[in-house]
C-alpha cells in the first residue's frame, strides 16, 4: 500500500482533492486534524498532557478540549504552539501507524492522509509515507476557496514552508479537477 500525504496552508485544496480522489476503489482518505483531536479525547493520556501544559481553562463544562480555546493559549507565543505540537504530534504519528496497518489489512491500495503540518513538522515520521506532496496555491485562490468553504478566518493562518528535499510540489491553483490530475499524475511518476 502506498501512503502519500497531502499538506499545505489552508484553502489549497487538500480536503477537496482528498474528498475526490477517495471517491476511487481502494482509495482511502484520512485527515489527521481528526486524528488529533481523537487523541485528546477526554482521559486520555495526550489530554492530561494537553491540561497539565495549558491547564483547566482548555476544558470545555463537558470536560472534553475546547479546540478554539486550546488554540488561543497555543498560538499566543512561539513556545506554546512547539509545546502543543510537541505533545500531539507523536499521538497523532502513533495513531496513524495503527490506521495504516488497519487500511492495509482492509485491502486498501492507495492512503492519502492530509495534514496541513505534514511538510513542516519535525514530530512527523516521514518513513511513513511513499511521498509528502505540498499543494501550492496564490493567496488568492487560498482566499476564495476558504470564503466559499465558510472558512474566511482560517486565511489568516501561517504555515511554516517546508524545505524543499522533503516534500514534492504541486500546482494547485486553479479548479479542484485540475489539482486532482496534477496529483494523480505525480503519484503515478512515483
Amino acid at each position: 500500500m502506498d501512503v502519500i500525504g497531502l499538506a499545505g496552508r489552508s484553502g489549497s485544496g487538500k480536503s477537496a482533492a482528498a474528498r475526490e480522489l477517495s471517491k476511487t476503489d481502494g482509495v482511502a482518505w484520512i485527515d489527521l486534524d481528526r486524528v488529533a483531536w481523537e487523541t485528546y479525547r477526554p482521559r486520555t493520556p495526550t489530554y492530561w498532557r494537553l491540561v497539565s501544559r495549558f491547564g483547566r481553562g482548555i476544558l470545555a463544562a463537558d470536560g472534553a478540549v475546547d479546540r478554539p480555546r486550546l488554540a488561543e493559549l497555543a498560538f499566543s507565543d512561539e513556545k506554546g504552539r512547539e509545546d502543543l505540537d510537541a505533545i500531539v504530534h507523536p499521538a497523532v504519528v502513533e495513531r496513524l501507524r495503527e490506521i495504516i496497518h488497519e487500511e492495509e489489512a482492509r485491502g486498501t491500495r492507495l492512503l492519502l492522509v492530509e495534514g496541513a503540518l505534514l511538510g513542516s513538522s519535525p514530530h512527523v515520521d516521514r518513513t511513513l509515507f511513499r511521498a509528502i506532496l505540498w499543494l501550492e496555491a496564490s493567496d488568492e485562490t487560498c482566499r476564495l476557496r476558504l470564503e466559499r468553504a465558510g472558512r474566511r478566518r482560517h486565511a489568516e493562518r501561517t504555515l511554516e514552508e517546508p524545505e524543499p528535499e522533503e516534500v514534492l510540489r504541486i500546482d494547485a491553483d486553479g479548479s479542484i479537477p485540475k489539482t486532482v490530475q496534477r496529483i494523480v499524475e505525480t503519484i503515478e511518476r512515483l
